[in-house]
This record gives C-alpha cells, structure tokens and sequence, in this order.
C-alpha cells in the first residue's frame, strides 16, 4: 500500500465525466507517483476506470437534488470515504461533488482540496422567488465549503470567479485560472474543409439551455432564405435532468425537415472534420464548453453566444463569431455570413486551431493542475 502522502482522490459525478474532462490528470497523477482513487455515481465506463489501474468507490449522487435526506446521504457517504482511504488530497469536480466534498473534506481532516467550478450550472441565471432562495441557500453552502484551510478553487472563466468572490462565497487568494479541461490535438486535429454543401454542427447535451431550440429555429430562418446548407444536431436526451429536452420534444425533431439530428456520437473529432462551422447558441452556466475547444482544434470556425464561458472559448472575430443569447436570427445571420464568406471562415479555423495549441492543448492543462497539487501538497 502507499503512503498516505501519495493518494489523490478524485470526485465527480458519473463515470463517463471523469473519463470524457479528467482522464488525463489521474494519469499524469498515477505517472508520478500517487495512487489513484476515483469516486463516482453509477453509469457506463467503469471498466475503463479499473483498467488504468485505479481504485473505484461508488457514491450516490442525485440528478434532481429534491430529496433533502438523500443530500445529507451523499455528504455522510463522501465523509466516510475520506476518513476510508485518508487522500492526501481530493480534487472535486461538478458541482455537488465540490460542494458536499468540501464541506466532507473538512469533516473529515482531508489535508488539501483542490475544487474545480467548471460552470455555475442555471441556478445564479433564474430570477423567481423560489430561485432566488435557492441561490441564496447555494451561496451559503459555497461559502461554507470554501472555508477549508488549504483550497484552490479552479476556475474556468474570470466571471464564475468574480461572481462568487463578491458574494463572499470565496477569498480571491484561493482562486486559480484554468481554460478549460484541455483537448488532444493528436485526437482532434486540423483537417482541411469538406468539399459540397456546408455542413453545420451543434454537439451538446441536449438541455434546454445549451440553445438546442434557438438552432433549430436558426435552421428554420436560414432554410426559409433559400440558404443551401445542411444543420446538423449531436446528443441525445438526459432523462435524469429536468432541464433536458423531453424524449418527446426529441422525437419530434426528428422529424424536423431544417435539421439533421445524429443522436449521441462519440466521433466528434470526425463530426467536426465533416463540417464546415461549429455552433453552441448556450446561454447555461458554462465553465469553458469542451465542444468549442474541440472545434478549435479541429479548426473549425466558431458561432456561440456573448455569454460566460462561451466567449472565453473564442477569440471573436478571429476564430468565431458571438452573437446574442437567445436570438436565432442573430446566430442565423452569424452562420449566414460565414457560410457566404468560406475564406475568412477557413481564416478563421486555421486561427483557432492555433488558439487550441497555445490555450488548450491537454499537456499544458494537465502541467497547470499538477503544479496547484504540488502547491498545496508544499504549503501544509
């Protein structure tokens, strides 16, 4: 067994998260030296897991998060796992798993926490009554978690990190700047545009707010303009999420003649080299989208929204268009344009496959968080 000092914990949410956002650093962490723990709820690649030689606990995470017992549960759960395998550091990713670990963590002794807010999900962006008391209660239960002594909390955007700072949820000393979860270039890498009518894709999960109906009203606007083009919609419902399109909602569109709908696909890096533009209309609480990176890498030119996380992915005007939350004919005019320009739009592919080697590329993400490890690791 290990000493102490060389076990890292990792927590979040399901299985295929870990695998699709964090794969890489529980690798390079294993490479150098900890032994690897994963805790995540139940879904698909478990096996995956097991076969780099990680140990895996299962913990019980709740999609809608409306059962009060089953939360105190989750958090009971996560503070006998750390006083179990005693890491010598966590690293938390999602947002229950940072919340309930947290505040576990510091239950429980664990000697560093690091806390990844890859998106402040929908709760900060709703304004009823009964959202703005449960962002109330969620601001508190940032600030309590963030009051473990030896944290970093990792940020993937400067507006995620302001917000909660001003709240008081978070001393701005603990904060850390991260773009993203990083992207292969070797997986995704540059190829030139298809030849033929220009293809347009939109990879997503399927919530309501990623945008998913803003595309394809888009797609109406651009089909009723006479523009030659084809629309096309990756991923499937999350039956799990009350934000999710409905499994009826989703049968209807696929029977919608403006747009093409593919359903869940792992070949997103062929996806991508199959399209000519690349599109993400959200207006959810992003972190950074891992799918706008991807398009960079593959040098796809971009269209999203003027919102946090999604902008932070572009640099506009040079690797992609921002346009609007909610406004299809605004993202329909911005895919109008490239569509009708393919030189500035293959410029503008080319500058983000650029933007990917210097911002994104996995090893200079995987270096940024070992170096936080190594910080904190030295600090107590």
């Amino acid at each position: 067994m290990c000493q102490r000092s060389q076990r890292i914990l990792f927590v979040v949410n399901t299985p295929d998260f870990f695998l699709s956002h964090r794969l890489a650093l529980a690798i390079e962490a294993k490479r150098r030296g900890f032994e690897v723990h994963v805790a995540t709820g139940k879904g698909t690649g478990l096996e995956k897991i097991l076969t780099h030689g990680f140990v895996h606990h299962e913990v019980s995470f709740s999609r809608s998060g409306q059962n009060p017992f089953f939360e105190i549960y989750t958090l009971i759960q996560l503070y006998r796992l750390f006083r179990e395998v005693k890491p010598k550091l966590v690293h938390l990713i999602t947002i229950k798993p940072v919340l309930y670990g947290c505040i576990s963590a510091k239950m429980a002794r664990v000697d560093s926490v690091v806390a990844a807010v890859s998106g402040l999900g929908t709760v900060f962006l709703a304004t009823s009554l009964i959202a703005r008391l449960r962002k109330a209660i969620i601001v508190g239960l940032y600030r309590l978690a963030f009051s473990h002594k030896s944290l970093a909390v990792i940020f993937q955007n400067p507006i995620d990190r302001e917000l909660l700072v001003s709240l008081g949820a978070l001393a701005d000393s603990k904060s850390r700047m991260i773009r993203g979860s990083g992207v292969s270039l070797a997986e995704y890498p540059y190829r030139d545009e298809p030849d033929g009518k220009p293809v347009v894709v939109m990879a997503a999960r399927l919530l309501r707010e990623k945008g998913v109906f803003e595309f394809v009203e888009a797609a109406r606007v651009l089909r009723n303009r006479g523009i030659d083009l084809e629309m096309r919609l990756i991923g499937s419902p999350d039956p799990g999420n009350p934000r999710s399109v409905t499994q009826r909602e989703f049968d209807d569109l696929a029977e919608n003649v403006f747009i093409r709908l593919l359903g869940f696909r792992s070949d997103i890096a062929e996806q991508y080299a199959d399209s000519n533009i690349v599109c993400l209309p959200s207006y959810y609480g992003e972190g950074l989208p891992k799918s706008l990176i991807e398009a960079a890498a593959c040098g796809r030119a971009v269209v999203t929204t003027d919102h946090p996380g999604c902008r932070e992915a572009i640099e506009p005007g040079v690797t992609g268009i921002l346009v609007p939350v909610k406004s299809p004919v605004a993202l329909a005019d911005a895919i109008q344009d490239l569509i009708e320009n393919p030189d500035a739009r293959r410029k503008m592919g080319k500058a983000g496959r650029l933007l990917a080697e210097r911002e994104f590329a996995i090893e200079k993400i995987v270096d940024q968080h070992m170096a936080i490890y190594q910080e904190l690791i030295a600090n107590e």
